[in-house]
């Protein structure tokens, strides 16, 4: 296994606030389904999608604990914005695997 191989495959820790367990698992699904839904808007040219979807992970990420995903949603909003395929696909790749990866840990 090479280092790169073991790196996606660790998992990540994210504390979370206890108040917001019932509600996480739940944005946890919408996101992945995010994913899905942006790299169907990527194949078919819809940047507006990608900006919108990209705008609200941004703000929801980071009011829920997770700021990986305030930031990979600032990066696809921006992406977006410059309508950069290859900056969209490489932001998805790392928020698919980090979507994968990540652990919740309710405090």
């Amino acid at each position: 296994m090479t280092s790169n191989e073991t790196k996606q495959e660790e998992k990540i820790t994210v504390f979370v606030d206890y108040k917001l367990k019932d509600i996480i698992p739940g944005f946890m699904d919408d996101w992945k389904e995010e994913v899905r839904f942006m790299r169907e808007a990527l194949e078919k040219g819809d940047y507006e999608t990608i900006l919108k979807l990209g705008h609200n992970m941004k703000g929801i990420g980071g009011t829920c604990g997770f700021g990986a995903i305030t930031d990979m949603g600032r990066s696809l909003e921006e992406a977006a914005k410059v309508m950069d395929p290859e900056g969209i696909g490489e932001t998805l790749n790392k928020l698919s695997s980090y979507l994968k990866r990540v652990e919740v840990v309710y405090e």
